[in-house]
C-alpha cells in the first residue's frame, strides 16, 4: 500500500477516534449529570457540568430567537467538514502538525455537528476558572478543534518554507 494511503488512513482514524471520544463523553454527561449540576474534579479550577449549547462556538448566538440558527450552524459545519476534509485529503501524505490539526479539527467538527443534527444543540461540560474568570463551557470536540487549529497556526508560523530549507 502507498505511504499516502497509510498516512490518510492514519488521519481520518485519529478524526474518527476525535468523534468517538466526544459521543462518549457527552452521552455519559447527559445519562449521568442532570442539566446545569456540576462535579468538582478540582475546587475553583475544573468541574463537569451539564450544559446545552443552541449557539455555535462558547455560546455565540446561543439566546437568538432566529428560527434559522440551527440550519444555518449546520449549514456552517457541514460546508466546513468538506473543506477541511478536501484539505486533509490533499496534505495527507506525511505526518505533519497541519496534517494533525486537521484531522482533530475534522473529528472535532463531526462531534458537534452530530449534536447539532440529532438535538439542535450541543452538549458542553467542562467548565475551567481561572481566578476569578470563568470560561464558556466547552466539550471534547471543542477542545480537539482548539488544538487542531492551534497545530495549524504553529506550523504556519515556525515551518520552514521550501526555498529556505534549500538555502540553509
Amino acid at each position: 500500500m502507498p505511504v499516502h494511503r497509510i498516512m490518510r488512513i492514519y488521519h481520518f482514524l485519529i478524526a474518527f477516534v476525535v468523534l468517538l471520544l466526544d459521543r462518549l463523553s457527552k452521552r455519559l454527561v447527559a445519562k449521568d449529570i442532570s442539566l446545569h449540576d456540576s462535579i468538582t474534579v478540582i475546587k475553583r479550577v475544573l468541574y463537569i457540568t451539564h450544559v446545552e449549547n443552541r449557539g455555535a462556538a462558547f455560546g455565540i448566538f446561543n439566546d437568538s430567537p432566529s428560527q434559522w440558527k440551527v440550519g444555518l450552524l449546520v449549514l456552517f459545519s457541514i460546508v466546513a467538514l468538506v473543506i477541511v476534509s478536501a484539505l486533509l485529503w490533499k496534505s495527507s501524505h506525511t505526518m505533519t502538525a497541519s496534517a494533525v490539526g486537521l484531522s482533530l479539527i475534522l473529528g472535532g467538527a463531526m462531534g458537534n455537528l452530530w449534536d447539532r443534527l440529532l438535538n439542535g444543540r450541543v452538549v458542553d461540560f467542562l467548565l475551567v476558572y481561572i481566578g476569578s474568570y470563568q470560561w464558556p463551557a466547552f466539550n471534547v470536540a471543542d477542545s480537539a478543534i482548539v488544538i487542531g487549529a492551534g497545530l495549524l497556526v504553529f506550523e504556519i508560523i515556525f515551518a520552514k518554507a521550501p526555498a529556505a530549507e534549500k538555502s540553509a
